[in-house]
């Protein structure tokens, strides 16, 4: 049987949430402890909910390998084996569980497109703590993905007059994406949706505007190796992924990026009572520190961006106010991650390599 919560909302925006903690090490060969397929039993379509029944339960530490279904060719009216054919791509090529999700998945009136894998409940998770998600591993379950345009989406809704569809290939051995024969884009895999469940108890929420808890951010950093914090609202903190790209510019103009499936591997870490100051998911990798702000208007998301950029200078790095504000206009670049969910998301790269004395996370030792 299909999980289906009880009561439905679309919401569009909500905005608060990081903290303390020792970070601990990922597993040896990254051998997960538990692997999550996308099955008919274990995806919901196109919206969050803290009522959806788990569909995997793990303790804080361990790894999940996680398999998603790009929505892009299976929320279309016709049939994906017809969908992708047209593009080139054969039958035996088409995800079977794609189609059989596609075939018995429902979408509720006002859900959004997304394909979304979960929920994972960590135990020890509660209220009020913080949800650690290292990207440990990405991979492509298929050579293709989808990018999509249409009239009245995107930054330039009234560019086109009808859905121009294009099914890309890929070449997994050289990462590239094949755009045309004279064009070749590196890939970047990332999961456009990585999500706890959000404050409302049974109400579900679309999956089309980002916010506190995560969720349609599309923000191209959160690749392997990268770390996304976000505050706990539920027992189990309930995590959902899926809206998986090949590749995506910073903005995501035209409304999608290659929209394409892929399997991820993550490690969960649950910081005690570490979430409840949290405005905002944060996010760091290697060489910065990534501080979000999101509104339903751009300026306005951009202003959330910097006052959160500010306030990590103040408490983690000790700045006054004054100094931290002269260091994010000098120091840090803001860009837009996402203009065309409804909810825009805009984030401040802070570099690493700035500080002296830098610890290894974003959480205070």
């Amino acid at each position: 049987m299909v999980r289906q919560p009880i009561n439905w909302l679309v919401a569009g925006i909500l905005a608060i949430c990081v903290s303390s903690t020792a970070a601990q090490p990922p597993p040896a060969g990254n051998k997960p402890d538990a692997t999550l397929r996308s099955t008919p039993d274990t995806v919901v379509w196109g919206y969050f909910a803290a009522d959806v029944a788990p569909a995997l339960r793990i303790r804080s530490g361990q790894t999940v390998r996680i398999d998603t279904v790009s929505h892009s060719g299976f929320n279309t009216s016709e049939d994906p084996v017809s969908f992708f054919g047209k593009g080139g791509i054969a039958p035996e090529e088409v995800l079977k569980d794609g189609i059989e999700i596609y075939h018995r998945v429902p979408r509720p009136k006002g859900a959004s497109a997304h394909v979304l894998t979960g929920p994972v409940y960590v135990e020890e998770a509660q209220p009020g703590d913080m949800l650690e998600v290292r990207i440990l591993g990405l991979e492509h379950r298929v050579p293709y993905g989808v990018n999509n345009s249409n009239r009245g989406t995107g930054v330039l809704p009234d560019l086109l007059g009808t859905p121009t569809p294009k099914v890309i290939r890929l070449d997994l051995a050289r990462k590239v994406a094949l755009f045309s024969p004279e064009i070749e884009v590196p890939l970047q895999p990332f999961m456009g949706i990585m999500a706890v469940a959000p404050p409302r108890n049974t109400w579900m929420i679309s999956s089309r505007p980002p916010g506190v808890y995560g969720g349609n951010m599309d923000f191209n950093k959160l690749t392997v190796g990268a770390t996304l914090y976000l505050p706990v609202f539920h027992n189990g903190a309930q995590f959902f992924t899926g809206d998986s790209h090949a590749v995506q510019g910073d903005g995501e103009i035209n409304g999608t990026a290659i929209e394409a499936s892929l399997t991820g591997m993550f490690q969960f870490i649950v910081h005690k009572d570490a979430g409840r100051a949290m405005r905002s998911p944060r996010a760091e990798d290697a060489t910065h520190y990534y501080a979000m702000g999101m509104d339903i208007d751009l300026n306005t998301a951009m202003k959330n961006a910097a006052q959160e950029t500010v306030d990590f200078l103040r408490e983690r790095k000790s700045l006054s106010a004054a100094d931290a504000y002269s260091l994010a206009s000098i120091g840090i670049d803001f860009r837009v991650a996402e203009a065309v969910d409804a909810v825009q998301m805009v984030y401040g790269a802070i570099p690493k390599a700035m500080f002296k004395n830098n610890p290894e996370y974003w959480l205070k030792p």
